[in-house]
């Protein structure tokens, strides 16, 4: 028998494998369209990101090893180009050559898979505009973002091969934007409050979304330099078009095929309705294990699962594939991970269900074990029969465990209760007593039998709580203008509170306030409902009546937004830039936001951030959210490091440096990248172009001044009469002694005027470098900083004086001292031998706890 097969990447050398496994005589012959084959697709965004180091790593096996591990008959480079089903052939091109051949074959296995779409927009063929499908996409990405030194990228594409792809891009030190045209990410994924759960944190960690945008072309002439949308254009040396894929079967059209939108319909064995051919993989359409309709699984589980029942059903076996349920899970920051499986609620309505779910807070492991965090959990069932439908979850631990749970569940048709007491793994480093999936089923069960009344968060984001008094139940008092109860307190009605007032009662998880619920019921309380993820998951805010609280004011002061002395409740924003510099669209929407919800005026502060002026305190949520769906944000205070402040170096006639250049790769690394980073003091940064130092670098933490330090040669002086140099020299420390120019070294202050001066070429040859500063300060006790003695030469050498000088002072430095006093307190040879010689232990440093003492 001979069987040949289309397609050599997961569905098809699955197959192919198992079928010699099975049937040691058949001949079995595999043609692959690329060189590759049983390549790792899945893990090509982490080859982006560096997670996985070469390009070997990425594919399973070689022609070469898997033909001589499973016999089975490799050709690459052949793509399939016709299907005569009647004459049992295939035709095949040779993607060198162009030669084509027409092979026959008793049995037939189309795994082609899928290929990326690509709308019809202009731009899309420029150099620096990608795909993520092969293990040569992820390649020349990282090749390009190395080559060009790119440092903002743009992902088209709100999916997980997407935000795999922009977690990845931001490994690399690039800003990233996302854009999808969807209303929320991973759209038919997650429902949206999780899906804006989601979108907070990666905004929260750099990463600029822009949901409900149309794509509408890339920018550009020679190479990529960003995209159109509808909402604009937005700049970016490289862009990804993570838009989707499509079954790549358009080969197969007139085969007589049946076929959904490129998909190959086939029954519950992969066939297909022409005798003896089959399909699996991205190519196939399978079905849905709980409503049973037919469902795209575009995923390389479902690829290997179909692959092998289809090789046991040809060798004599009954191998039905049972469905699936749309099961992901995903990587999207080193924090942050997200699973689902099942149907989401609108799904589950859609189905005809009658979907109720929760949305709770769990421990992950044991909360005192050191690692632990959280599980946030939406849980769906059906209201009538409480069979399990779904479910999402997002968390830093092992998100995956709570899915393959509720696979299982699902699959074997089981309702919330049967899982009430199974008998789970535990121990403290892996789990709870309790498992995090059996609370998630009590709570829920709670809900459907009316002991647990709560608002969802999609339903609080929607008002329906507006008319709902908020009663803060966390252990102090956390929610500006709530009342605040004390929940080890209550042992009767409380005061103030009439029976029937509706009240919202607010907690961090939703677990302090079920138990308040429970006791104010039991005192004759008849309308209460719980936030469901309490202020873990929800944005709560109050309205407030009177005075803001100092504790709310210190709050929004975090964020940003610094009250205005002249009012009571009126605030100044500041507008983070990269260096002082915005682009003209940026500054479009930063008027706009000034004009939407302030005065109207912007004012440029001295550490080069702008402040949008007089914003109501109840506006100030609403401004940030519009301030973030343009990639700005707001921020600037606290025991961090600050906004980096820049000179125009870099088009300045005296600029001795790429100023805006090195500026930006310093907010990058330091201002976003160790934005969690608490240290005893603020620490302020700045990049001068030259010795003019017209940004004062060395009245900040950290100065960094460009340098041009010139390499006299004396062989070639003439002894001018009149010296050109020395006569140029704009702090006269050229001097022409004995005939022969000579420049004292410790005066100098290497602004490089003097090239070129000389017309002999005595003052041709220089080096170009950096002097940083340490330990300076701006205030009411100014302090100039300390020169280092080296001239560094690299601007990777500056980046890691400035991590190591950082880190010094996390590990060093006394709550409430600035690096100035750190530095007078240890000595500054002490601290400069520190940053040259001595070893960092960074994870080490970054774990210890630190204690922040500024105070603005």
């Amino acid at each position: 028998m001979k069987i040949i097969v289309i397609g050599g990447v997961a569905a098809g050398t699955k197959a192919a494998a198992k079928l010699k496994r099975e049937q040691p005589d058949a001949e079995v012959v595999l043609y692959s369209k690329g060189a590759d084959i049983s390549y790792a697709g899945c893990g090509l965004p982490y080859y982006v990101g560096g997670s996985i180091p070469t390009r070997e790593d990425l594919i399973v096996n070689t022609p070469q090893k898997y033909a001589g591990l499973t016999r089975v008959e490799v050709h690459t480079g052949q793509e399939a180009t016709a299907l005569d089903a009647a004459g049992k052939t295939v035709t095949l091109r040779d993607v060198a050559t162009g030669a084509q051949q027409t092979q026959g074959y008793d049995k037939l296995i189309l795994a082609v898979g899928a290929e990326p779409f690509v709308p019809d927009v202009p731009g899309t063929a420029l150099p620096g505009v990608f795909r993520m499908r092969t293990p040569d996409d992820a390649i020349a990405v990282r090749d390009w973002v190395k080559q060009n030194q790119s440092r903002r990228a743009v992902v088209v594409g709100g999916g997980f091969i997407g935000l795999e792809v922009a977690e990845n891009l931001m490994a690399q030190g690039l800003s990233v934007t996302v854009v999808d045209m969807a209303p929320q990410l991973m759209p038919n994924i997650f429902d949206p409050e999780m899906a804006g759960y989601v979108k907070r944190k990666l905004q929260a960690k750099g990463v600029r979304v822009l949901t409900g945008t149309a794509f509408k072309g890339v920018n550009g002439t020679d190479k990529a330099e960003g995209i159109a949308t509808d909402a604009g254009s937005i700049p970016a040396d490289l862009v990804v078009l993570a838009i989707g894929i499509r079954p790549a079967t358009a080969f197969l059209q007139g085969s007589g095929l049946e076929m959904f939108k490129g998909t190959i319909l086939v029954d519950n064995k992969q066939a297909t309705n022409l005798p003896d051919v089959y399909a699996v993989g991205d190519c196939a359409m399978v079905h849905n294990a709980l409503t049973g309709k037919p469902q795209w699984s575009a995923m390389g589980s479902t690829a290997n699962i179909t692959g092998r029942c289809l090789a046991r059903n040809l060798s004599g076996h009954e191998a039905l594939y049972g469905g699936c349920l749309g099961t992901g899970v995903v990587k999207l920051l080193d924090t942050l991970n997200a699973g689902r499986t099942g149907l989401t609620e609108a799904q589950a309505r859609d189905a005809g269900f009658d979907p109720v779910s929760v949305v709770c807070v769990t421990d992950d492991k044991a909360h005192y074990y050191p690692g632990a965090d959280m599980f946030i959990t939406k849980l769906i069932a059906d209201k009538a029969t409480h069979k399990l439908l779904g479910i999402q979850v997002l968390g830093a631990g092992a998100v995956d465990k709570m899915v393959d749970i509720a696979v299982t569940g699902i699959a074997m048709g089981a309702t919330l209760e049967n899982f009430d007491t199974l008998d789970f793994a535990y121990a403290p480093p892996f789990s709870t007593a309790i498992h995090p999936f059996v609370q998630a089923c009590y709570i829920l069960e709670n809900k459907l039998a009316g002991i647990f009344e709560t608002f969802t968060p999609a339903e609080y984001a929607a008002g329906a709580a507006a008319d709902y008094q908020v009663i803060d139940v966390l252990p102090q008092a956390s929610i500006p203008g709530a009342k605040w109860v004390n929940l080890g307190t209550v042992t009767g009605p409380i005061e103030g509170l009439a029976k029937d007032a509706k009240l919202l009662l607010v907690c961090a998880r939703g677990k302090r306030g079920y138990f308040l619920q429970n006791r104010l019921k039991a005192f004759g309380y008849t309308n209460t409902r719980v936030l469901e993820g309490g202020m873990t998951f929800n944005q709560v805010k109050v309205a407030f009546k009177g005075t803001i609280p100092p504790e709310e004011i210190k709050r929004v002061k975090g964020l940003g937004c610094l009250q205005d002395k002249r009012y009571p409740d009126r605030f100044n924003i500041r507008v983070i830039t990269r260096n002082g510099k915005i682009t003209a669209e940026e500054q479009r929407v930063i008027a706009e936001a000034a004009e939407k919800f302030g005065s109207g005026e912007v004012t440029m502060t001295t550490r080069l951030t702008l402040e949008i002026q007089c914003v109501p305190y109840d506006k100030l949520d609403e401004l940030r959210a519009f301030l973030a769906d343009a990639g700005l944000q707001t921020g600037g205070t606290g025991s961090l490091v600050r906004p980096i402040v820049s000179c125009k170096g870099t088009t300045c006639q005296y600029g001795l440096l790429d100023s805006f250049g090195l500026s930006e790769k310093l907010h990058e690394r330091f201002y976003l990248g160790y934005h969690s980073v608490t240290l005893p003091h603020k620490f302020k940064i700045a990049v001068g172009g030259c010795p003019n130092n017209c940004v004062k670098p060395d009245l900040n933490d950290l100065g960094i001044v460009g340098q041009r330090v010139p390499m006299i040669d004396p062989a070639k002086c003439r002894g001018c009469k009149v010296c050109q140099v020395e006569a140029n020299c704009p702090i006269h420390v050229a001097k022409l002694e004995n005939g022969v120019l000579h420049i004292d070294p410790e005066a100098c202050n290497h602004c490089g005027r003097c090239k070129g001066k000389c017309p002999f070429g005595v003052t041709e040859e220089f080096t170009d470098g950096y002097k940083i500063y340490l330990g300076g300060r701006w205030g009411k006790r100014i302090a100039h900083g300390h020169p280092m003695d080296k001239i560094f030469t690299s601007e990777e050498e500056v980046l890691d004086i400035v991590e190591r000088a950082i880190l010094f002072f996390r590990d060093e430095g006394i709550t409430g001292e600035r690096f100035a006093d750190t530095i007078d307190r240890l000595g500054f040879d002490y601290v400069q031998n520190k940053l040259l010689t001595a070893p960092v232990d960074k994870d080490a440093v970054l774990q210890k706890k630190v204690t922040g003492g500024a105070t603005c």
